[in-house]
């Protein structure tokens, strides 16, 4: 605990689910987090209350990450909002956990619509996002990821959703090796089946389930996953990067 005071973060779809628990969990370990959400504006600023309430520190901004002019707006309030609590804007974790998540849709059946709404959120925008951090960064900055396990499983009802996390597993490879000379790591991290909120989950059939894909015999929580990013936050992940951190409670064991 307090191994990221002094640090601060930008989490994006940090509203909810995985996000709202990745912030809550920086946020313990002492950094100042920004709470990025595209509409759930009352639920991110419940994240900020939590993390508050935890004895953290939060603030929220918003964007619409799928629209490629908010990127700026993201960090033009972002900015603003570090100098005013830290006297500088200087970014240290970037955690690139926004997604869209669609439908499913059996290959014949993606649009290039649907496909467009994938690649938007789930892969362009980590890239946008990740330049504009890199002008903030830090050395020893961190960048983290958030893929998924169905990348390394076939589902073909999820094609269009794995081919989408499928280039972000890309961008931390190629990135990894870009900023390293900067102390930088970057790093994917893999959830798999994770108890979201998502009214799926309150489905005693549906769980069961999904619980029998893990080796563990349950659905990851959120704090499974948030843990895992925290590792890679931290400085015990230095010698850390270009990873792909399997965080699917063993499921890809077959």
């Amino acid at each position: 605990m307090g191994g990221l005071t002094g640090r601060t973060a930008l989490v994006t779809g940090a509203s909810r689910g995985i996000g709202r628990g990745i912030a809550r969990r920086l946020a313990r370990d002492g950094a100042l987090v920004a709470v990025h959400y595209a509409s759930g504006e009352s639920e991110a600023k419940e994240t900020a209350a939590l993390i508050g309430e935890e004895g953290g520190r939060a603030f929220t901004v918003r964007a619409d990450l799928a629209e490629t002019d908010q990127t700026a707006e993201l960090f033009r309030v972002m900015e603003r909002e570090f100098t005013e609590r830290t006297g500088s804007s200087a970014l240290d974790i970037l955690v690139n956990n926004a997604a869209y998540g669609g439908r499913p849709a059996l290959p014949e059946d993606v649009t290039v619509e649907l496909m467009d709404q994938y690649l938007a959120v789930n892969a362009r925008a980590p890239l946008l996002v990740a330049q504009r951090a890199l002008k903030l960064m830090r050395s020893g900055g961190r960048i983290v990821n958030i893929s998924s396990g169905i990348t390394r499983s076939a589902q073909p009802d999820m094609i269009a959703y794995a081919m989408s996390k499928g280039v972000l597993e890309q961008l931390t490879l190629h990135l990894a090796r870009h900023v390293a000379d900067r102390g930088i790591t970057v790093n994917s991290v893999a959830p798999g089946r994770t108890d979201n909120g998502s009214p799926l989950f309150s489905n005693p059939a549906a769980v069961a389930r999904m619980a029998e894909l893990s080796a563990f015999k349950r659905v990851g929580q959120v704090e499974d996953i948030a843990d895992v990013v925290a590792f890679v936050a931290s400085d015990d992940a230095r010698w850390i990067t270009g990873s792909f951190i399997d965080a699917t409670g063993g499921t890809l064991l077959g």
